[in-house]
């Protein structure tokens, strides 16, 4: 499994070009006997095991970010590299060794001689879930895989069982100015200056967002700014900038929008507000289009999903997990937050680590991982009522 981790985080699958680690993961399956190995039109990977009525779908995105400055790596980013136990490379923790552990874990199962008469399980590697989470996913679920009961996540939890994240949306706000030679900055209207009070109020409104319990505070972060000007010795006519707005519950995306609409600067500076919309061509050639809203979503922790992953968990470490959920946002603002399915997630590695140059996994976190995804369709199929194991 540690040597399959290995070969995956030294493939490069940067997002729209993970064609290289599909066939990597397929081969993998095949050779640990799964059913059937296939990949859909939008170039995700996914494996098949048992032929029964519920169905069961564990993800796992294999794209990854690239790598920043190199120079603040320790060890080479695309070459694993073992340390004390631990594994570094571009992608271990977030997400290929999740990746590696669902592959070979769900292959146990039939090892193992499990009844795979009452369920069918899914293993799916997707793709594109750093450029829009949830996209490839929503793909799968509505065109591939159909009728799926219950999704697990695998990305980062630190072993523990998480059930839902703050969702989030992007939006960009516009104001207009008037250009002018910038020696008679007079004769013209600075779009940036335009912007000024506006982006001193949006972080006004940081500080006044909602909060919630288990999910937490509702955030706005200004996070690029751009201009529009004839030159350098000009008054700019045009300013954008873009927003990363995080939704706890009780927060929608009409409701952001109004809040940053209501802004008394916006209003005063004519400013307009826009979703933004992402259009993504995969390594096959399809293109998919999405506006940039990305649910709010929590499981119930009394919902047979959870009950079973901690069951499973139980089995896996000999101790009850801690139930949580993530910081960052997944593949679960589809399956759960638009369709509506049941996602739990559970992954080896720590999130905190995830898009960084100490990118890691703990090599002993993967065999647990690896038992609690062979263990988790019988619990479910328990917490579920769909019989006896």
């Amino acid at each position: 499994m540690a040597r399959f981790l290995a070969d995956l985080i030294s493939t490069p699958s940067l997002s729209r070009r993970e064609n290289a680690v599909v066939q990597r993961i397929g081969e993998q399956m095949t050779a640990l006997g799964y059913d059937e190995v296939t990949v859909d039109g939008f170039g995700s990977v996914v494996g098949r095991i048992g032929h029964g009525p519920v169905h069961i779908v564990f993800d796992s995105h294999i794209d990854t970010v690239d790598v920043g400055d190199p120079a603040s790596w320790r060890t080479e980013p695309f070459k694993a590299t073992i340390e004390g136990g631990v594994l570094f490379g571009r992608g271990a923790s977030d997400n290929k060794a999740a990746t590696a552990a669902m592959v070979h874990g769900a292959a146990l199962i039939k090892r193992l001689g499990a009844d795979a008469s009452r369920f069918t399980l899914h293993v799916v590697g997707t793709v594109q879930e750093e450029d829009c989470d949830g996209l490839a996913l929503e793909y799968l679920l509505t065109n591939t895989i159909l009728g799926a009961e219950v999704v697990v996540l695998g990305e980062a939890t630190n072993l523990d069982v998480y059930r839902g994240h703050r969702g989030r949306a992007e939006f960009a706000i516009h104001t207009r100015g008037r250009a002018a030679h910038a020696s008679a900055p007079e004769r013209g209207v600075n779009a940036i200056y335009r912007m000024q009070p506006i982006i001193e109020q949006i972080e006004g409104l940081n500080d006044r967002l909602a909060t919630d319990s288990f999910l937490g505070k509702g955030t706005v972060v200004l996070s690029k700014i751009e201009a529009q000007t004839p030159s350098i010795n000009a008054v700019p006519d045009g300013c954008t900038i873009y927003l990363d707005r995080r939704l706890t519950i009780g927060e929608s995306v009409e409701s952001a929008r109004a809040e940053l609409e209501a802004l008394p600067a916006v209003q005063e500076g004519a400013a307009t507000l826009e979703l933004l919309r992402y259009d993504g061509t995969a390594y096959t050639g399809l293109t998919l289009s999405i506006d940039k809203y990305f649910p709010t979503w929590v499981v119930p922790e009394d919902h047979p999903a959870v009950r079973a992953g901690v069951e499973a968990a139980e089995r896996a470490l000999g101790r009850t997990p801690n139930v949580g959920r993530w910081v960052f946002s997944t593949n679960g603002v589809s399956s759960a937050g638009r369709l509506g399915i049941p996602t739990i997630g559970f992954g080896p590695a720590n999130e905190v680590y995830a898009h960084t140059a100490d990118d890691q996994c703990p090599l002993d976190h993967l065999p647990v991982a690896a038992a609690w995804y062979a263990a988790f369709p019988a619990a479910y199929l328990a917490a579920a009522g769909h019989g006896s194991s």
